[in-house]
């Protein structure tokens, strides 16, 4: 596992000519080895095979963006959400599963739920590697201490603007930008390796290359570049995605800048980043496609990803807002295995519609599954915002 890890970096690490490859090897390699455990290459949401539990939607922010409506009264309430013994299974379920050997812990806010150590230590138990996804304005030092003893080995923090006014006005709360790197200090002090997440929309469009300075003076081993997909509370402020010219300006951008950041930056909602790699480079014969295939798998909602909401529906991605299924209903397995959707997902080769379907990229890429369903109407349809021109 290790060894198809390495290969795969130094694959990517060769295809966008970075520099500071042997930095980051020697820095964060092995300290990123367990956040990264059973990664079988590199695609949407930072690998597949790994689980995502939303244990609630409640949330101490109210972000204008949130998939989830995280923070809203009305979507926020306590008694939908999976007991702690209801979580307890899910987790025995999802351990059953050899090729999950990682949870993800995400909200809303996931420690705004009183629980939260209690099954962080549970999933440790069931030889679950935890990562929390937070907006880090909950964390002091001591919290961070208590999560590392949890199991927690990465934390990712979402940061929206280097801009205290406009990240607050993101997260609406004049206080979050402050928050948030307090937050950063006490994980860094905790020894906890981490990560930043951002969300790219025309807001902050304009000051995402600051973000990735930034992002290299705290120390992060990675970024998660995100694209704005239109749903949850985000639908409010559609007018602010990416349309396809800057998709393609952002893909364009983000591969000047990892050829000379010590740190991994990997798209979110934007799978076009592998093929568009493999184009620049004018790679054409079938044995390196073949080979690329191997290392990306663009989209991995439903083919490696599994997002679970806090009331039990299954869901193939945080953005795909399509149910498999609920486990107060079915058993987590017979939803992940056998259902209709999961299936289909999988099958994207054969059942994937439009210029997506026609793509020689389809495995790499696949196009965004979440974005196709919301301008198309189906999860099968073709991403609309795709640039890439072969």
């Amino acid at each position: 596992m290790v060894l198809r890890q390495l290969a795969c970096i130094i694959y990517f690490s060769k295809l966008v000519g970075w520099e500071k490859f042997y930095k980051w090897l020697f820095r964060y390699s092995f300290r990123t080895l367990p956040s990264a455990a059973g990664a079988i290459g590199m695609g949407c949401i930072g690998f597949p095979n790994h689980p995502v539990y939303e244990i609630t939607t409640r949330c101490n922010l109210k972000c204008i963006h949130c998939h989830t409506n995280g923070g809203d009264s009305k979507n926020s309430i306590p008694e939908n959400e999976l007991t702690t013994g209801e979580a307890k299974g899910l987790i025995d379920e999802l351990a059953k599963v050899k090729a999950f050997r990682m949870l993800v812990y995400s909200g809303g806010e996931p420690l705004v739920r009183k629980d939260i150590f209690d099954l962080l230590n549970y999933s440790k138990k069931a030889g679950f590697t935890n990562v929390l996804a937070t907006n880090a304005t909950l964390i002091e030092y001591d919290t961070a201490k208590e999560l590392k003893k949890a199991g927690v080995v990465s934390i990712a923090v979402s940061l929206d603007s280097t801009i205290p006014r406009v990240h607050n006005k993101i997260r609406q709360n004049n206080k979050a930008f402050e928050l948030t790197m307090r937050g950063i200090d006490s994980i860094k002090r905790a020894g906890i390796l981490f990560q930043i997440n951002t969300t790219a929309m025309e807001y902050n469009f304009e000051n995402l290359k600051e973000i990735i300075k930034l992002t290299d003076i705290l120390d992060a081993a990675v970024m998660l570049m995100y694209q704005l997909v239109p749903v949850g509370r985000g639908c409010a402020v559609k007018d602010a995605t990416l349309d396809l010219n800057t998709n393609e300006e952002l893909i364009e951008y983000l591969l000047a800048e990892q050829k000379y950041v010590p740190f991994i930056v990997e798209t979110v909602a934007a799978p076009q980043y592998w093929p568009y790699l493999l184009e620049k480079k004018d790679i054409n014969n079938n044995f390196c496609l073949r080979l690329a295939e191997k290392v990306f798998h663009g989209c991995s909602a439903g083919r490696g990803l599994v997002y679970i909401k806090s009331n039990g529906d299954v869901w193939p991605c945080p953005f795909l807002e399509i149910s498999a299924g609920n486990l107060r209903q079915k058993p987590f397995n017979e939803i992940w295995y056998k259902s209709e959707i999961f299936l289909n997902l999988r099958n994207r080769a054969n059942l994937l519609k439009g210029k997506c379907g026609n793509c020689r990229y389809i495995d790499v890429c696949g196009g965004c599954r979440g974005r196709a369903m919301v301008l198309t109407g189906d999860y099968m349809g073709e991403d609309k915002m795709c640039f890439i021109k072969k």
